[in-house]
């Protein structure tokens, strides 16, 4: 029996993305008023079709296809966990996996909806879950990770094949057990988080001193509310 994702193949087919080497998120061509796009990366972007609601297909630039393969691959040995989305299959530049609903932690910033700990709990189950499969859990941040009735489901898993520790979630969990409960609830400026954003990534990583960034972003926050 065909999987049922297989009908939409020729409509992603005609979907096209773009992207650069500045690292900038990609831009899309699409053809179909069936296709909706859902998210927006620097190597690909995430697709949903009216028709078959309960799919989502990352489709990849020409410059990142390479990946795809890779992507598939560490969903596939995932298989069996419930903080990651199920994974169907694969067609010539997109892989398919199981539309998540929900609203992003960056969101939850955004809109002032509180995040719970049980939330940074389960990406921590989630991160051990990745290393007993011989991957490295990396590259988790505010825009991977959705919260779904108060837990977590975890998003994008491209770099899990690379080495190295970015250290990216480690910093955000100290951050939450630092500061969130002063800005829990509240809705935080886009603009604010764009700022912190740049600064973190334009640290020197041998150098970094976590204290003193926190420091930087506290007086930030402290001069938006007063």
């Amino acid at each position: 029996m065909v999987e049922q994702w297989r009908q939409a193949d020729d409509i992603i087919r005609q979907v096209t993305v773009y992207s650069t080497e500045d690292n900038d998120p990609v831009t899309i061509k699409t053809v179909t008023q069936d296709v909706r796009c859902i998210g927006i990366g620097t190597d690909a972007a995430v697709f949903t079709l009216d028709s078959l609601p309960g799919y989502a297909f990352k489709v990849y630039s020409d410059m990142a296809i390479e990946k795809k393969d890779a992507e598939a691959h560490v969903y596939e040995l995932l298989q069996g966990s419930d903080f990651f989305p199920r994974y169907y299959g694969k067609g010539d530049k997109y892989i398919v996996i199981s539309y998540e609903s929900g609203i992003t932690l960056l969101d939850c910033l955004l809109q002032g909806i509180p995040v719970p700990e049980q939330v940074i709990l389960d990406v921590e189950e989630a991160r051990e879950f990745v290393r007993s499969k011989g991957l490295n859990p990396r590259d988790i941040h505010l825009k991977n990770v959705l919260m779904q009735d108060g837990r977590a489901k975890v998003l994008d898993v491209s770099e899990y094949v690379k080495e190295g520790d970015d250290k990216r979630w480690e910093h955000l969990v100290w951050a939450y057990h630092t500061f969130y409960s002063g800005i829990s609830g509240v809705k935080v400026p886009s603009w604010i988080l764009d700022t912190i954003k740049k600064w973190y990534y334009r640290l020197d990583n041998s150098s970094f001193n976590l204290e003193e960034f926190a420091q930087r972003a506290s007086q930030l926050f402290s001069k938006w509310r007063s």
